[in-house]
């Protein structure tokens, strides 16, 4: 298994610079390769991300010498993302690759060898880290994970800098004993309601807390003048606050997900329609400040290092319109319903938690799919487990894992 474990750096002021070049060769790497690959096409040729880093080594001493600078690694793996992104495009799970601009999502990359005989371009020893030409930066913290360092990810976020390290590990999923099953409810007002007797996990509501402050620096940016001083550091107190209201999102998210695969072996959720809920004017804030497609991926990747099961219910399923006692199906309900009263049986239901007993019911029907070689979709279930052979997953970790 690959497993990644982003770190704080704390560089020195020649290191910062360093970091800064080579995050701008990749993103230049990455720009050149576009156009190029944009001009190949137009001209009835063949494009492909390895005749283009052949083609960008073959005009880099004469044409871009300031990349020998920094490690080779930045310009070739910026272009090897570049493939990657054409690929997702036409496999139609991406949309067509734009431009990089400077200050938004700045990071290159550093890779070892294919092995351990080859010399390693990364190290890790305590707190600190080696890369390639600007030798030891210092870490806020040691790597929590044994195992082979396979590449480095350096990237900023406001003024801080972080690298993300992939370590490859020896990882089994546990056996597990507890068989307990939940229903998951993901909504706007509780970020998540379970099917048990437990209250609702609250929102952080990250962005709505801070919402005017941030009114307010925006403000202040647009009176200062283009250029100035002033203006980047008032840029710098924007993207420290938009850092802040990511991080406590993912870390209200990294708990619940982190509680969820550690008490339960099946998990039921929805398929939520997330884009369509963010065409809606009135609740697209709301909907972006609860982070429901980062809690599916880090459910998802949680699940498999733990050995839980997710069961994925279709988004046409009526879970909150279903009586979860008797099974009439009240077609009338609407979204401002938070409490309804079931014709058939008389028994009056919380919109949440009975949308959360029904999905538990459903991932306890569908136990036998869930659980299945490595899933499959059967009727509305798509069913997500680890599988029983070794795997790779290649994701980010944090403190509550």
């Amino acid at each position: 298994m690959i497993i990644a474990h982003k770190i704080a750096l704390d560089p020195n002021a020649a290191q910062e610079s360093y970091f800064a070049r080579a995050c701008g060769t990749a993103r230049f790497a990455y720009n050149w390769a576009l156009a190029e690959w944009k001009r190949q096409y137009l001209a009835g040729e063949k494009p492909s991300e390895a005749s283009l880093r052949r083609k960008l080594n073959s005009l880099k001493d004469e044409q871009f010498p300031w990349m020998r600078e920094v490690t080779k690694n930045a310009p070739q793996q910026a272009i090897k993302n570049l493939g990657a992104a054409f690929k997702n495009f036409f496999a139609g799970t991406g949309q067509y690759p734009q431009f990089k601009k400077k200050g938004q999502h700045d990071s290159f990359r550093a890779d070892n060898g294919p092995d351990k005989d080859h010399p390693n371009a990364v190290e890790v020893d305590g707190k600190r880290v080696k890369l390639p030409i600007i030798g030891w930066v210092k870490m806020r913290e040691p790597l929590r994970f044994c195992g082979r360092v396979k590449s480095a990810v350096v990237s900023r976020t406001a003024d801080r800098w972080f690298v993300s390290l992939s370590v490859e590990i020896e990882h089994v999923p546990p056996i597990r004993e507890n068989q307990a099953v939940v229903g998951v409810d993901l909504g706007i007002k509780a970020l998540a309601t379970l099917s048990d007797d437990a209250p609702p996990v609250e929102s952080p509501k990250a962005l709505r807390r801070n919402l005017k402050k941030l009114k307010r620096l925006s403000r202040s940016l647009s009176r200062k003048v283009k250029g100035s001083a002033n203006r980047r550091k008032a840029k710098v107190r924007i993207a420290r606050l938009h850092a802040r209201i990511a991080n406590v999102r993912g870390d209200a998210l990294h708990k619940l997900t982190t509680d969820l695969v550690r008490r339960f072996d099946i998990i039921g959720i929805e398929d939520l329609n997330v884009r369509g809920m963010m065409a809606n004017g009135h609740l697209a804030r709301a909907v972006a400040d609860v982070g429901m497609s980062e809690f599916g991926r880090q459910l998802t990747y949680k699940a498999a290092m733990t050995g839980a099961s997710i069961v994925v219910a279709d988004r046409w399923f009526p879970s909150s319109k279903t009586c979860s006692d008797c099974g009439h199906v009240h077609a009338g309900l609407t979204l401002s319903d938070r409490e309804w009263v079931c014709e058939e049986c008389g028994v009056i239901h919380d919109r949440d938690r009975n949308a959360a007993i029904n999905l538990m019911k459903f991932a306890a029907s569908s136990a036998v799919t869930a659980c299945g070689e490595e899933g499959s979709d059967v009727g509305p279930v798509a069913a997500v487990k680890p599988a029983s052979a070794k795997q790779e997953l290649r994701h980010e970790a944090f403190a509550y894992v």
